[in-house]
């Protein structure tokens, strides 16, 4: 008698649309506080207090549309993280692994909200005349937006590489870049005390957008079930 197959496709959203979503919003506020939108631009860690308290003084619409765009890039990259993780358990993941990648993901999307916030506070009239206030503020949302954004965006990346690299659910070279991006990530942590580090953080960050977007349309959305209850990954994907 021969075995009957049916095929169990997950139920959640796109996360190949998740990704590129949350891509464009995040490089979206990126563009009116950086070179394209003209000099000066977003001042780095290294600037003095009064670099950093002129520029909040004289581009408070430029910090509060980064602030806004990037607060709701958050969203979707909280979305894709569940959707994620939950795509690997159905795969047949059992693994600690998406649950790091779920902490990561989540720990991403927080920090990131976060720094956002501080953002938006920094925007507002009277805050950048305080030019201590302004140093204080601008360096903690640096904390929440530079490595407290690649140091667990690397274990996201880290979380869905390794179980999909046991289950063969990516190509190889998806889940290389993924592991290679993530160790970025995770020594990205050391810029806190070693100010040479710092291009750790760019280095995880936009290579990684690439990689969840890759990640998002290439993980199976679905899997082959035997009447026996067997399960394994489908070739098709959304």
């Amino acid at each position: 008698m021969m075995e009957s197959i049916v095929l169990d496709r997950h139920p959640g959203p796109p996360a190949g649309v998740l990704a590129t979503v949350f891509a464009i919003l995040f490089l979206a506020g990126l563009y009116p506080v950086t070179y394209f939108a003209g000099l000066p631009y977003f001042p780095g860690p290294w600037e003095t207090a009064d670099r950093i308290a002129s520029y909040f003084q004289t581009h408070p619409s430029a910090v509060l549309t980064c602030a806004f765009l990037h607060f709701g890039a958050a969203i979707p990259l909280g979305l894709l993280t569940a959707t994620l993780v939950s795509r690997l358990r159905f795969l047949g993941v059992r693994a600690a692994g998406a649950s790091i990648a779920l902490f990561g993901g989540f720990l991403t999307a927080f920090d990131m909200v976060a720094s956002a916030s501080v953002l938006w506070v920094m925007a507002h009239p009277g805050i950048a005349r305080d030019r201590t206030l302004t140093q204080a503020l601008f360096y903690l949302q640096y904390a929440l937006g530079g490595p407290g954004f690649s140091v667990p965006f690397g274990l996201l990346m880290a979380g869905v590489s390794i179980p999909a690299a046991f289950l063969k659910l990516l190509p190889k070279w998806v889940i290389g870049l993924g592991l290679v991006l993530a160790l970025a990530g995770e020594l990205s942590w050391l810029n806190l005390v070693l100010p040479g580090a710092l291009f750790l953080i760019p280095l995880t960050r936009f290579p990684g957008f690439f990689w969840l977007i890759l990640t998002g349309f290439r993980l199976p959305a679905t899997v082959r079930r035997s009447v026996t209850g067997s399960r394994e990954p489908a070739l098709s994907q959304i």
